[in-house]
């Protein structure tokens, strides 16, 4: 009876559901006001600056202006310091030269007004972009609750991070492939700027034989990056690549919390396991998610189905995740709210829309790793959608 109640869900209805997001939007909004009004100078109770992942950004931004090394580490943490000095830590800089261009015109203004822009620009389109998706599959929701409720996008705001400009050129560029794939390539070429999440999108695309997508992906790619080294100069590469080496010692030396982090990697390690365990189980959890989006895009053409499931995916292809860079996978969610429910997948959508409120929680004090977990059931739910219906009858849903 109880794995009835958690497979088919019914209980999960309309108006529960709307209840629910109201619920979770009213403590998000709740939570970040009172972060903000509790705060004194832009310091919340902790001591954090509000923002703070976003000083990095700033910071970067303030160095090109200066014609300051935004690589070198020592150099960084001084340009971080002279805003902000925590007692210990410094927010680290790992992108590549890609992402300078967007941190140039945030070095113009002050701290906290840049915040705001970047948070209201980015959140901005990252709306646009799921208001794309709802409209696509004809799902009627209100926007502004859906991503209020969002337990990401209050933690991507809460840490000034980038991950709603990722997603939604991610997000955006998938559902355009096959109606306007110059514009989908530009895109998906754009998001380049955190590479990681991105890793499924070329085999998929190579699959169901989007050539334009690829071409204008890699020119895109390409002028950002050439682009990059003109404005920066040349050499702005080579001390990426450097500080790239540093941020796998980092990774591989729990620098990163593993507990805020959502890979099968980190899981693995905060579990205990030996770090050639978990590289290993990393590495079989993005082949095999690979394996299932080449299985999916076999012998047919881009659709709204092989976007879900290549986005599903990203989080999983990656050892490098936190609980922000969840906000990613709203796309999917929204595929599987708008094309009804099989077994398990009123539950995947409950856990991988609430999880990431949980994770990082359950991590840093229980030692408890699930967001994985999560996303590995949403993988699953959305690959046999695809899967299933190939295998047997030879075509996908909607073709």
């Amino acid at each position: 009876m109880k794995w009835e109640f958690l497979r088919k869900a019914e209980w999960l209805d309309r108006s529960r559901a709307t209840a629910y997001l109201g619920i979770l939007a009213a403590i998000n909004i709740t939570s970040l006001v009172a972060l903000v009004l509790t705060s004194h100078g832009g310091v919340d109770r902790n001591g954090s600056l509000l923002g703070t992942d976003f000083l990095s950004f700033w910071a970067t931004g303030q160095m090109l202006h200066q014609g300051a090394p935004v690589y070198d580490a020592a150099a960084h943490i001084a340009a971080q310091r002279a805003f902000y000095a925590p007692e210990e830590g410094y927010m680290a800089f790992f992108y590549p030269p890609s992402f300078l261009p967007f941190c140039w015109p945030l070095g113009l203004l002050g701290y906290f007004p840049a915040l705001a822009i970047w948070l209201l620009a980015t959140g901005a389109f990252y709306a646009f972009a799921v208001r794309k998706w709802l409209g696509a599959l004809s799902l009627d929701r209100p926007v502004w609750l859906l991503l209020a409720a969002f337990p990401p996008v209050l933690l991507t705001v809460t840490h000034g991070q980038s991950s709603l400009l990722v997603a939604a050129l991610l997000g955006l560029g998938a559902l355009l492939v096959p109606r306007a794939p110059v514009l989908a390539g530009v895109l998906l070429g754009l998001a380049t700027i955190k590479p990681q999440f991105g890793l499924l999108f070329p085999l998929a695309l190579l699959l169901t034989r989007e050539w334009r997508v690829i071409i204008a992906a890699g020119v895109t790619a390409v002028g950002l990056a050439v682009m990059s080294a003109v404005i920066f100069g040349v050499d702005i590469w080579g001390d990426w690549y450097l500080a790239s080496g540093r941020a796998q010692s980092a990774l591989v030396a729990g620098e990163v919390a593993y507990a805020k982090m959502m890979s099968p990697l980190a899981a693995l390690k905060l579990l205990g396991a030996p770090d050639s365990a978990a590289f290993a189980v990393q590495a079989i959890v993005a082949l095999s998610v690979a394996a299932a989006v080449a299985w999916a895009a076999w012998g047919r053409r881009w659709s709204i189905d092989l976007a879900a499931l290549v986005l599903a995916g990203a989080p999983l292809a990656t050892p490098f995740v936190l609980d922000y860079d969840m906000v990613l996978l709203a796309f999917p969610l929204i595929y599987l709210a708008a094309t009804g429910f099989r077994n398990w997948e009123r539950l995947a959508l409950v856990l991988g829309f609430a999880g990431a409120a949980l994770a990082r929680p359950l991590g840093v004090y229980g030692g408890i790793p699930v967001m994985p977990f999560i996303a590995g059931l949403l993988f699953v739910v959305l690959a046999r959608r695809i899967i299933v219906p190939i295998a047997v009858s030879g075509s996908a849903p909607g073709e």
